[in-house]
């Protein structure tokens, strides 16, 4: 069996992630094939496409947004994540005992007996009409709930009741609380049903998984989606899949007509936002990050790839880009990064600035 080093999965993962060259591609369609970006920092994702796609205009995520066509939801790794409104409904069902799961591991205790399908009734009940921040909600169902504090009862409800974060969070420069509605109410159609037989969402969920961030193990799978009962899916399509290992020994699976680059082919310097699944989207995070950094990639911090690892992390502050290296740079990187730098700069200010600091290298 074909054995493949972490210099292989890293250019297979950044070809799908269009990573390794700018999509042109449109803005629903890039939200689609990378089956959603996590997104609870609601203005990362506009890096994160910037990052992937060719003359990326951040008022066409925004209108999409408003026009209802992608929603902000919480979803895979009870995790708020940015999709397409179809994924959303076709996903949430197979999602609802993870996210359930998720919120008893914070709120077992605090919950005790309650009974959590009358707690989702009045919660849906008061989201569905009217868009309400989630302690509202909380302080709103108190009386009723007198057991738990508003701010607990907002988040449970998050994980009881499909609900879409609605506009003007997450519109390119807007800055506005999480204001949640019942998604049928702002989609205008139902959550889709579980399936009763089989399990087609799963199966479907493998191939989407596969197609973005391939070739990967089940342990990746489960650490991007956060779903535990998907080996009965991964079953399902096995045939349809093909096998490698990687330097671990573990049984990878992948496509068989998707990219897998020459390992040497050049990574561009890439500037990805906070929480990108690329890197979280893995169990094991070898193929794009040294061990030593690998608790940054949930601490928030937001990375620049560098021939197609992390090298450094970066930030913004009016209108400067600051990039603080995590390993020695080269001239040849510290030029690139600064050229990268200075369009994120450009982008980010809305053509105000060019600004980049390159800190010294670590010793």
């Amino acid at each position: 069996m074909t054995v493949l080093d972490a210099r292989a999965l890293g250019r297979a993962a950044l070809a799908r992630q269009f990573l390794l060259a700018r999509a042109e591609v449109p803005v629903l369609d890039a939200v689609a094939h990378l089956a959603g970006m996590q997104a609870q920092e609601p203005q990362e994702p506009y890096a994160g496409l910037w990052s992937r796609l060719a003359a990326f205009d951040p008022t066409e995520l925004s209108a999409l947004l408003t026009d209802r066509r992608v929603v902000r939801t919480h979803l895979m790794r009870r995790t708020v994540h940015l999709v397409t409104a179809d994924d959303a409904l076709a996903w949430r069902s197979r999602h609802d005992a993870m996210l359930v799961q998720r919120m008893l591991g914070v709120y077992r205790r605090t919950l005790g007996d309650t009974d959590l399908a009358a707690l989702a009734a009045d919660g849906a009940a008061a989201l569905r009409d009217e868009p309400r921040t989630m302690p509202e909600v909380g302080r709103l169902l108190a009386d009723r709930w007198p057991g738990l504090a508003p701010r607990e009862i907002g988040d449970v409800l998050t994980s009881l009741v499909p609900l879409v974060q609605v506009p003007p969070r997450g519109v390119w420069g807007a800055t506005a609380p999480a204001r949640c509605v019942l998604a049928e109410t702002w989609l205008g159609r139902p959550v889709d049903p579980p399936a009763t037989g089989g399990d087609p969402v799963g199966e479907a969920l493998v191939l989407r998984y596969l197609a973005v961030f391939g070739p990967a193990a089940t342990a990746d799978l489960r650490a991007w989606s956060g779903l535990a009962g998907l080996p009965g899916a991964v079953d399902a399509v096995r045939e349809r899949l093909v096998a490698s290992r990687d330097g671990r020994g573990r049984e990878l699976l992948d496509l068989p007509d998707a990219p897998r680059p020459d390992p040497d082919t050049p990574a561009p310097v890439r500037f990805l936002p906070a929480f990108d699944n690329l890197v979280l989207g893995y169990d094991d995070r070898s193929r794009f990050v040294d061990d030593a950094h690998r608790g940054l990639s949930v601490s928030g911090a937001r990375f620049v790839l560098v021939d197609g690892r992390v090298a450094a992390t970066w930030s913004v502050e009016e209108g400067t880009v600051t990039v603080t290296p995590l390993r020695a740079f080269s001239r040849a990187d510290r030029t690139d990064v600064g050229e990268e730098g200075r369009a994120l700069a450009h982008f980010l200010s809305g053509g105000e600035s060019r600004r980049v600091t390159i800190a010294a290298s670590p010793r």
